[in-house]
Order: structure tokens, then sequence, then C-alpha cells
């Protein structure tokens, strides 16, 4: 007669099970908020549109973190998330709503495919080299955006291409100095908890909104009720949920597994876009969907 202990006991299980809902999230969530985005345009231009709901975000956050008794972020801190926020969010996020004003939601997460690549150069000067099945799932994720590029979409949106490049870049790059800091050796480590993810969204929504005042960008008010609806699970889904979990994947995991969405997000935006938004999309654009879905289980193939 054998005994053992409970599950609860194993103090590994709850570590993954937080980086499965944080995986979950990022795959599925981030995946389904690239057409919201798309439909939200109709009355909330793409830098308004993003920088609101990183602010919206960031005050929940930021409250829920007060509530809980977390510190205010040092001016240090302050100084991280303003370099975080302009990338990540700022140029990330404010890249990829301006490409799709012009570019079809479903090809735009299909170009993200490029983000871990350019993750794996990021890291170079820090010397962490990627595996070799790591490296075929990079390939073949690039191979699919090449393809991708060729497709009637981008071909058609050089301003769309050229915004996917700057969203892509600076999201690797924040997401790699995020964890290992600027390569002169400054950190750039926020204030813990939600209290840093808060500074982060509030200074890189203050940066979209500058921006969007900057490009003379004008919301439809009121807005229709299915772009205020998205707006909010955009919110929700996308900010609270979808982003907090990344960071918290680059906190527990490695850059490599944090950056997996960019493969599994392009499937679930191209079946979300054709099914729901009408977009059309090429026979060419769908096999290079399915060549970066490859690329994810190559990139995945050792890990448990």
């Amino acid at each position: 007669m054998t005994s053992g202990a409970p599950p609860s006991s194993d103090p590994v299980a709850p570590g993954r099970a937080i980086v499965a809902a944080c995986l979950g999230a990022t795959w599925f969530l981030w995946g389904s908020t690239y057409l919201a985005i798309k439909w939200a345009l109709t009355s909330l231009p793409p830098l308004f549109q993003m920088g609101s709901r990183f602010i919206a975000a960031g005050l929940i956050v930021g409250a829920w973190a007060h509530w809980r008794g977390a510190r205010w972020p040092s001016r240090r801190e302050w100084v991280s998330a303003a370099w975080l926020g302009a990338l990540m969010l700022a140029g990330g996020y404010g890249g990829t709503a301006w490409a799709e004003v012009t570019v079809g939601s479903g090809l735009v997460v299909a170009f993200i495919a490029v983000t871990p690549a350019l993750v794996a150069v990021a890291q170079w000067p820090y010397g962490v080299r990627p595996t070799a099945l790591e490296a075929a799932g990079i390939v073949l994720g690039l191979a699919g955006v090449l393809l991708l590029v060729r497709g009637q979409g981008f071909a058609a949106s050089p301003v769309g291409l050229g915004a996917m490049v700057l969203a892509c870049t600076t999201w690797a790059l924040g997401s790699v100095w995020s964890l290992r800091g600027l390569p002169g050796g400054r950190d750039l480590a926020l204030a813990p908890g939600a209290a840093g993810y808060a500074s982060q969204m509030l200074v890189g929504g203050a940066m979209l909104l500058l921006g969007s005042l900057v490009a003379g960008e004008h919301p439809r008010w009121p807005p229709d009720a299915r772009a205020l609806a998205c707006w909010a699970y955009l919110v929700v889904a996308g900010s609270l949920l979808g982003f907090l979990a990344y960071m918290e994947l680059l906190r527990r995991t490695s850059m490599t597994l944090a950056s997996s969405y960019t493969f599994v997000n392009p499937v679930i935006a191209l079946l979300l876009g054709v099914g729901l938004g009408g977009e059309q999309v090429s026979r060419l654009e769908w096999s290079a969907a399915g060549v970066v879905l490859l690329g994810v289980v190559l990139l995945l193939g050792r890990r448990r």
C-alpha cells in the first residue's frame, strides 16, 4: 500500500498553473483582440483608441495595487516605466493599430510572427543563443512572414507594412530590455507587482494620447455601440488580462516561450477576421499562416 501527498502539496504545481493560464491569455485572448481593434476604428482612431484603453487599464490596476497596499513607484521606476511604455505600448500597440487602418486584422497579427526572430537578435549582445529546435521554429516563422509580405494585403499598403516593422521591433526591444536592462548596463526595473505594470500602462497610454493629439485624430462622439463594446473588451481582455499575463510570463519563463503567442495569434485572428469580419485572405496568405503555425510546434517541441 502506498500513499502520496495531495497534488496541492507540490510547490511547483501552482507555478505551472499560472504559466498555463498566462499562455492561454496571450495565445487566445490576444488573438481575439485584433478584430476588436479593427471594429473599434469606426469611431475611435488608432492612437486615441490604444492610449485611452491603457489609461483606463492603468487606473484600474493602479487602484487595485493601492488597495492592496503597494508602494508608489520611485522616480527611477517611473523612468523605467517611460522606457518600456514608449517601446511596448506606444511603439508596439500604436504601430499595430495604425497598420489596421489599411490592412486586415488577421494579416496584421500574422506579421507579428517575426517578433521571436527580433527577440533572438536583441538577446544576442547578452550572450543568449537559441537552441537548434528554437532556431528552426524562428526561421519557419520568419519564412511565413516573408510569404505574407508578398500577399495582397501588405503589398497594397506600404504604410501598414512600415507600421508593423516599427511595432514588432519596439515590442521585441522592450521585451528584452524589461528583463535584461539596456545594453549599457542600466536596469529597467519597474515597481514590484501590479504597481509597476500600472505605471507602464499609464505612461505608455499618455504617450499614445499625446501622439493622437499631434496626429490630429478626432474620435467620433458618441461612438457607435459596437465600437464602444470593442473598446471595453480591449481594456479587459487585451490590457488587464493579456498584457499582464505576458509581463508575468517574461518574469517566470524564457523569452522564447513568452513570445510564443506570436505564432498562435495569427491563426486565431485569421479565423476571426474571415469568419466574423468578412476579411479577404488569399491562398498564399493562408499558406503563410500554416508555416508560422508549424514554427510554434517546433519552437515548443522540446518543452513539456
